[in-house]
């Protein structure tokens, strides 16, 4: 994957399957299983692109400019996944970086139940890339590990992207190195599980103890010392032991003595507790699925309430569009840019007088010269196309919209409005709390 100077990574984030976020590259696209669980699949760079809003600075995430330059935007996929894209130069392959989530909880210490539903997700998610042929995941570490917005743990694809490439360097510190990689410089299905040992350690501890010294003290029956404080209370003795016998297993020096995916979830499922209480709770963070305090323009697109959304537009005009149009030149004074700007001016007329077909056929027009970009245009196509019920078309332009003008709210809006029609519910959930988001940015700005 890849485009000129670039290399793309896509990693998704709002979906039910176990804990993991499916990675693409060269993999082939597959059905959905019995679980309808997403298939491991590989995206084009023109569709990252619509993804991220054209890689827009206002969608990126993190930047590294050590070893491997890269930088991390936040997109979103036609159907409402939530992704990570990292682009990288094409000389350089990324080290581990924390990939940034910016929450509310992020200093608040993890409580144990929480911290065994990570451990859970994650066997979960590394059994499932198994059970699909991937069972190389190299450099697991607590940076792979992000939470989506119910507060339930996934397992970033960033490790899968190195499965074909034996011999790159792990990123972090030799000491938590598999014992076989030093050796060969290959990764093996058993050194991700020598690497869910040093994360169990993780959660256990509160900590990055390397695990030469972990096994020192739990041979000296020094648990105390491998347990944090703020864990104090939250669980039993015989309920850490089992954690700490589960992460000496996994840090055998002899990979094959190593257990694999399907045994650890079978030995974390028992461990689980306050199972009936939702991760969001536990992590101390809102509730992503609670119900949207929507404004006026939000309610109407959540009731596809045309008229209503109409009207908005009319008082609207092109006022959204200062700085979103690219810069004319010569070429503006042309008979070919007269020809673009009289076909928008048409447009506008038949939209005003509500003629949603010609105004549609006239912003085509507009769209097809190529002279020039407008928001506002791809909006009102939008709306047109709504209007004459062609919903997946209207979600098209609605997406074209926030390409060109990433934090304009309107384009989130109709494009919950557009999916709403094709009977999308929950992506078109997704697609309004952005827009209100959006919304109450640009409120308080203003």
């Amino acid at each position: 994957m890849g485009c000129e100077c670039s290399k793309l990574l896509v990693c998704c984030g709002e979906f039910e399957q176990n804990g993991l976020v499916p990675e693409a590259e060269d993999v082939e696209t597959e059905e959905k299983n019995d679980l309808n669980l997403p298939a491991f699949h590989e995206y084009t760079i023109e569709q990252l692109r619509m993804a991220t809003s054209g890689f827009a600075v206002e969608n990126i995430v993190s930047e590294h400019g050590e070893k491997a330059p890269n930088v991390v935007y936040k997109g979103k996929l036609e159907n409402q996944i939530r992704i990570a894209v990292k682009r990288f130069n094409r000389s350089a392959w990324p080290d581990a970086r924390q990939f940034l989530v910016s929450i509310y909880w992020e200093t608040q210490p993890m409580k144990w139940a929480m911290r065994l539903r990570v451990a859970l997700h994650l066997a979960q998610a590394l059994e499932y890339c198994t059970s699909k042929g991937r069972a190389l995941y190299h450099d697991l570490n607590a940076y792979r590990v992000v939470f989506d917005e119910e507060g339930n743990p996934r397992l970033s694809c960033f490790g899968l992207m190195k499965n074909s490439r034996d011999g790159k360097s792990y990123s972090t510190n030799l000491a938590f190195t598999p014992p076989e990689y030093l050796r060969t410089g290959r990764v093996t299905p058993e050194s991700a599980m020598y690497s869910f040992g040093t994360l169990l350690l993780d959660l256990l501890s509160g900590k990055h103890i390397p695990p030469s010294h972990a096994l020192d003290l739990i041979r000296d029956r020094n648990l105390q010392m491998l347990t944090d404080s703020c864990l104090e209370g939250q669980f039993s003795n015989d309920e850490g032991t089992e954690l700490v016998r589960l992460a000496t297993r996994c840090l055998n020096y002899e990979a094959r003595e190593r257990p694999n995916p399907k045994s650890l979830v079978t030995a974390l499922i028992p461990l689980q507790k306050d199972t009936e209480v939702p991760s969001h709770e536990l992590m101390g963070m809102p509730d992503g699925a609670a119900a949207l305090s929507l404004s006026p323009l939000g309610e109407a697109c959540a009731r596809i309430d045309l008229t209503a959304i109409y009207e908005v537009f009319e008082q609207l005009g092109y006022k959204d569009d200062e700085g979103a149009a690219a810069e004319l030149s010569f070429q503006m004074w042309t008979n070919q840019m007269q020809d673009t700007l009289n076909a928008k001016k048409k447009g506008d007329v038949a939209f005003r007088h509500k003629d949603f077909r010609a105004a549609m056929e006239c912003y085509t027009q507009f769209i097809e010269g190529g002279t020039m970009v407008s928001p506002t245009v791809y909006a009102r196509r939008s709306l047109c196309h709504l209007m004459i019920d062609m919903p997946q078309e209207a979600f098209n332009d609605a997406l074209q919209a926030q390409v060109i003008s990433p934090v304009w709210h309107m384009a989130s809006y109709l494009q919950a409005a557009s999916l709403l029609a094709l009977g999308r519910e929950n992506e078109a959930q997704i697609a309004l709390k952005e827009g209100s988001d959006l919304e109450s940015k640009r409120n308080a700005v203003a």
